[in-house]
């Protein structure tokens, strides 16, 4: 069949892959020149199984109030007269629930098991390079509190087979030398060896050149202007290239892929996604002292950042602000990033060379992204990863090209947010 794809971000571009792969024939639109250019851009670098815990979790509700209006903080809800933020956030306390977290962590870490095992697979099949790491990510905890209320979320993570051992402060130093520059304040880590790293804009970029060798249409500068439906699902598309020509696109399915604007695209034919742009920050700095600079991924509890080692640069990556669509730069969000960077590795960086950059993620309440199919017959859905769209975008494509052919995708997930009549098929919770 012929399968439109809606969006040239990494889940975009693996759907069109695995689809290719599986015999159809792939179209891919998206507005900007190349794969890769928006939300997948400068990411934090993490393929991070581990990074299971949703930020939706019974401690989340007291630290977005102190949060509040704090313009450095690690989540910051700048409230606004938007219902669409409001309904959000009302969703969003609900999964702060205990049962719901619990739900949510074995569903995030059953997919990103499935995912990380499909990127290998891939890597292996076609030697893409991308400046990985198989190093695993060990993520530190500077506040003894929340390496307690660790413990319970790494249980979890664990019986879901995923490799998650805590650590001693110098066990962590011993990890990640690095990590003797502030050892004082480090309580206590945890280490997951099978986690990865890589440059996500360059692996989305190398990827799509194989899908166009392997044969998948590319139509880059193309805005989409309308959907056209008949009945129960789409008839046509209307698009507009970058010389402002009108055309209409017809294919038997369509995956939506859009990020944060797949909200408005499935709304327009009355479906429903509680997809919300969490916006978030990234410092990219050279490598200036190879001594005493990090080579293991790692995460940062306390301010939620996570630092990724991409070839010749220092990946700096984190934060989250619900504040509508806005894009521009928040020159304090990035030298917040900056200045904890320092406090860490003061032998490592000054800050200079900083690039910043920005970028709107697609996030829903409970950091499950929908993947399944809608109530419109030819429509799938394949968005809402949030912060985990690297960690997930190869077993998301895999799943959604598997679903869009008629087979029961291969690992267990409760597809997010979609009726039961909704989609073609709902495996059973894991765990």
């Amino acid at each position: 069949m012929h399968v439109i794809v809606l969006g040239a971000g990494i889940t975009g571009i693996t759907s069109a892959w695995y689809l290719r792969q599986a015999g159809h024939e792939v179209t891919v639109i998206d507005r900007q020149p190349a794969a890769g250019l928006e939300t997948s851009y400068a990411n934090g670098g993490q393929i991070s199984v581990s990074h299971a815990e949703p930020w939706a979790n019974p401690g989340a509700p007291l630290k977005v109030l102190k949060w509040l209006m704090k313009e450095d903080a690690p989540l910051l809800f700048r409230l606004r007269a938007d219902a669409a933020q409001w309904r959000w956030g009302l969703a969003f306390l609900r999964e702060c629930l205990p049962g719901r977290t619990a739900h949510n962590i074995r569903n995030i870490v059953s997919l990103g098991m499935y995912s990380r095992a499909k990127l290998r697979e891939l890597r292996a099949a076609t030697g893409i390079q991308y400046d990985q790491r198989s190093q695993g990510i060990l993520h530190f905890y500077t506040s003894e509190a929340e390496y307690a209320a660790a413990q319970e979320p790494a249980r979890i993570m664990r019986e879901q087979g995923c490799e998650l051992d805590m650590k001693t402060p110098d066990e962590c130093v011993a990890i990640e030398p690095a990590l003797a520059q502030c050892r004082h304040q480090i309580v206590g880590g945890s280490m997951t060896p099978s986690d990865e790293s890589g440059d996500a804009h360059r692996f989305t970029q190398e990827l799509a050149r194989r899908c166009a060798e392997a044969g998948v249409h590319f139509r880059y500068e193309t805005r989409l202007l309308g959907i056209e439906r008949r009945g129960d699902a789409i008839e046509q598309i209307v698009t507009a290239d970058a010389g402002g020509r009108v055309e209409r696109l017809r294919a038997d399915s369509y995956v939506l892929c859009l990020g944060s604007f797949s909200r408005g695209f499935a709304r327009e034919l009355g479906v429903d996604l509680n997809i919300y742009p969490a916006k978030g920050y990234s410092v990219t700095l050279p490598v200036t002292s190879a001594e005493h600079s990090y080579q293991v991924s790692l995460t940062d509890d306390e301010y939620k950042l996570v630092f990724s080692r991409l070839g010749e640069r220092l990946r700096i990556a984190g934060t989250a602000e619900l504040n509508g669509y806005d894009s521009s730069l928040n020159l304090a969000r990035c030298e917040a990033i900056v200045r904890r960077t320092r406090e860490l590795f003061p032998q490592m960086t000054d800050g200079s060379g900083a690039q910043y950059w920005t970028g709107l993620r697609p996030a829903t309440p409970s950091n499950l992204p929908y993947i399944g199919r809608s109530r419109i017959a030819n429509l799938f859905l394949n968005t809402g990863h949030g912060t985990l769209g690297w960690t997930h975008g190869c077993g998301s494509g895999a799943a959604i090209a598997d679903i869009v052919g008629g087979r029961r995708p291969e690992f267990d997930y409760a597809f997010t947010g979609l009726d039961e009549g909704q989609v073609l098929m709902r495996p059973r919770l894991a765990g």
